[in-house]
């Protein structure tokens, strides 16, 4: 630990009739909150009603669930998850006026109106956590400073609970400085990231339409902490497809040849999908990842569930892989006589950033707590929803940027995947807040 006296000045509080109400300690607070609870994609009731009325309560009018999302572009929600996890935030007292508001349907967007003539500027943060359980052991960070997950199953491993601790304190120091900035703040907190399931219900629902500038980033646990990427490139464009496969049930030593083997079908798939060719233009990726079927070791399997996602370096790539990945799932599906169905659960795609967006992203964050280099460029080699946010806004006539901060641990150990320096939490948030003085205070 820093001692206090020793610990950066916000750079935000050295300017001229700026102040900077957040500390490092209330970013950290505010993580470890959050992360004791984690929430699956479309789940996230708790962390919905946590942002709604703490935003509520600075003067932010805010929107939850059904208020802004419709319903028909919702994608990978999976019923009985809600409704055990709407029981979960009942008992941990969500209000149940507010869960009524939400419809449902989780996630927020608190917008701010400062009053004076200005562009709209949106951010970007996501709820969701990971189907994982945290590791119990003494190594793992949030384990051993007693603020673990409270949900087997469940664990924040992606800095989601960071993003949305910054947010919320963002939202803090912009109501503090509201009368030296212009124009409105618009944050967006995502449901449903992980998957790429989020993004297209919220750009589907027009919240995008008024952005004029939206502002993304992301915790890099795998990045040199107090590094900062300004554009990372190669931004993978995936399709998540699930696969229902439908067949005959019969007796397997009775009548094995009345049953048409679904289990089968979906094995010769899982397996001609992973040999999908690689392209000549670009990186491709395909996975399978998780199958379930059959009724009983001595019952030829009726059905089978798959769940699939392809990733290319541009979108023709990956149109051109999912195309392929459905013909041949439909083509064993044929072989075996029987029905192949397929859903589209999540999506995101490439974008190219502004360039005036990442020049201020490059000297705000020269400007953050903790900063060690700003490195204008890495390959990302990953997939961000995000991007489907940033496409609409940029087809709007908006602008758009998307940075990394580094937060790897200094001492490796098993966990550093899902561990990360909460400091640099301070280094994402002075970024924001420097792009925020940059692009709308008057100063």
């Amino acid at each position: 630990m820093i001692p206090e006296q020793d610990k950066p000045i916000s750079p935000a509080s050295m300017l001229p009739n700026w102040v900077d109400p957040v500390t490092e300690e209330d970013l950290i607070e505010r993580r470890r909150e959050i992360h004791r609870i984690p929430e699956t994609g479309w789940t996230e009731f708790i962390a919905t009603a946590r942002a709604a009325e703490a935003l509520s309560a600075m003067g932010f009018k805010v929107m939850v669930g059904r208020e802004f999302i419709d319903p028909a572009y919702v994608r990978g929600r999976n019923e009985e998850e809600v409704l055990a996890s709407e029981k979960l935030a009942v008992a941990a007292g969500v209000s149940p006026l507010l869960l009524k508001r939400m419809g449902g349907l989780t996630g927020c967007v608190a917008v701010f109106d400062t009053g004076r003539k200005g562009k709209t500027i949106g951010f970007r943060a996501e709820l969701d956590a990971l189907k994982m359980n945290e590791p119990e052991d003494p190594c793992h960070i949030p384990f051993k400073e007693g603020f673990a997950s409270e949900r087997p199953g469940a664990m924040h491993a992606c800095g989601h609970d960071g993003h949305q601790a910054v947010a919320l304190e963002l939202a803090r120091f912009i109501v503090a400085n509201r009368d030296r900035l212009s124009g409105r703040f618009k944050l967006i907190f995502q449901p449903g990231e992980e998957g790429s399931r989020g993004a297209y219900p919220i750009v589907q629902s027009g919240q995008l339409d008024d952005v004029d500038l939206l502002l993304c980033a992301h915790i890099a646990t795998d990045l040199t902490a107090g590094a900062v990427v300004a554009a990372p490139e190669k931004f993978l464009c995936t399709t998540k497809i699930d696969f229902s496969f439908d067949g005959l049930q019969s007796h397997a030593g009775m009548q094995p040849q009345i049953g048409r083997n679904a289990l089968l079908a979906a094995a010769d798939a899982a397996l001609i999908l992973m040999a999908l060719p690689r392209h000549s233009e670009g990186m491709t990726r395909v996975n399978v990842g998780t199958l379930h079927a059959g009724e009983g070791r001595n019952i030829v399997a009726s059905h089978a569930e798959m769940a699939v996602e392809v990733r290319g370096e541009n979108e023709a790539i990956n149109r051109e892989l999912a195309r392929e990945a459905i013909q041949r799932a439909q083509g064993c599906a044929m072989a075996f006589g029987v029905k192949c169905r397929h859903n589209i659960m999540g999506e995101a795609v490439d974008f190219v950033p502004d360039d005036g967006i990442v020049q201020m992203i490059t000297v705000c964050a020269r400007r953050a707590r903790y900063i060690k280099a700003v490195i204008p460029t890495v390959p990302l080699n990953g997939s961000d929803d995000a991007t489907l946010m940033i496409r609409r806004v940029q087809s709007q006539g908006g602008r758009a940027g998307y940075f990394l901060v580094g937060a790897e641990l200094e001492a490796s150990h098993e966990h550093a995947a899902v561990d990360f320096d909460e400091r640099y939490l301070v280094t994402l948030y002075d970024t924001f807040t420097n792009l925020v003085i940059g692009l709308s205070g008057n100063w």
